[in-house]
C-alpha cells in the first residue's frame, strides 16, 4: 500500500488553520505507538538539560520537532526533510506558531551534514526509508558533539512493515528494506563510528494489535475510498480506549521481540 498519498491527504486537511494543525499532532501523538516510545526516551533525554542542539533527520510533518520547540525556547533545532511541500507548510505552521527556535531546510542525508554541531540526532521511521544506511549513520556520527545522542525508531525484521515472510510484500509501499535484524542494526552502527548503543524492541504483543486498530485497518480504509474520511472519527470513537491501554502497556513492558526497534547510540 502506498502511505503517502493519504498523508498528503491528511496534511490538506489539517493545514487548513493553525488549530487543525495542532489537533493533527495531538492525534499522532496519541495515534502512533512509536509517538509513545519516542517521546519516553525524550523525556528521559530532556532531564537536565536546558539548552541543546538538535537535529531532526527526516521531519515530515514536524511533530516531533514541534513537541522540543515547545519544551524549550532554548532548544535549537535543524528539521531535515526531502520533501519540499511539507518543509515550507511546517516552517509556515511555526512561524504563526511563535515558534523560531525551529527552521525546516532541505536535507540529503546520505550526504554530510554538519561536524561537531548536535547535542542530539533524532530520526523517526527514516531509515527504512534509505539504501544506504551505513553512509547516514555515518553521517549523523559526524555531526554529533562527543557525549551526544542518537535516537532511532525504525521496524524490526520480527514482522515490521507487517511483513512476516521472506517473501512478504511490506505494508508501507515506500520502504526499501521490512525491518532490520537485531544484530545488523548494531553491526551497522558500530562500522559507523557508534561503540555504545542500546537497542529495544517495540511493538510487542500488545502494540502488535494496538497498530492494526489505530493504524492498519483505518489506512486501508482510506486507500481504498476518501469516503471513508467520514467514518474514521466513528471507528476511532469505539476502538482508540482499547488502543490507549495497548499502547501503554507496550511502552511499560520490555519486549523480547517485536516489530519494532527503538535504538539509542552516543557518540
Amino acid at each position: 500500500m502506498n502511505y503517502d498519498p493519504i498523508k498528503k491527504d491528511l496534511g490538506a486537511v489539517f493545514n487548513q488553520s493553525t488549530f487543525l494543525r495542532k489537533i493533527f499532532y495531538q492525534l499522532l501523538d496519541l495515534l502512533l505507538l512509536r509517538s509513545w516510545h519516542v517521546h519516553r526516551e525524550l523525556r528521559t533525554w530532556m532531564k537536565g538539560k536546558k539548552e541543546a542542539k538538535i537535529l531532526d533527520a527526516g521531519s515530515g510533518f514536524g511533530q516531533y520537532s514541534f513537541y522540543l520547540a515547545k519544551r524549550s525556547a532554548q532548544y535549537s533545532i535543524d528539521a531535515l526533510d526531502v520533501k519540499e511541500e511539507q518543509i515550507a507548510d511546517c516552517n509556515r505552521f511555526f512561524k504563526k506558531c511563535g515558534l523560531s527556535n525551529a527552521t525546516f531546510s532541505f536535507g540529503d542525508l546520505t550526504k554530510p551534514i554538519a561536524e561537531n554541531k548536535y547535542d542530539l540526532v533524532l530520526c523517526v521511521d527514516v531509515m527504512e526509508h534509505i539504501l544506504e544506511d551505513v553512509t547516514v549513520f555515518k553521517n549523523y556520527h559526524q555531526a554529533m558533539k562527543p557525549g551526544a545522542m542518537l535516537l532511532i525508531s525504525t521496524p524490526s525484521d520480527q514482522g515490521g512493515s507487517d511483513v512476516h515472510e521472506e517473501t512478504g510484500e511490506s505494508f508501507i509501499g515506500e520502504h526499501v528494506r521490512d525491518g532490520y535484524p537485531y544484530q545488523e542494526m548494531a553491526d551497522k552502527l558500530k562500522e559507523a563510528g557508534f561503540n555504545k548503543m542500546e537497542i529495544l524492541y517495540s511493538y510487542g504483543t500488545p502494540g502488535k494489535i494496538a497498530w492494526k486498530l489505530s493504524m492498519k485497518y483505518p489506512m486501508l480504509m482510506l486507500n481504498k475510498s476518501k469516503l471513508f474520511f467520514v467514518l474514521i472519527p466513528f471507528y476511532y470513537l469505539i476502538t482508540y480506549p482499547f488502543s490507549y491501554i495497548l499502547n501503554w502497556m507496550d511502552t511499560c513492558t520490555r519486549h523480547s521481540t517485536g516489530t519494532g526497534l527503538i535504538v539509542k547510540a552516543w557518540k
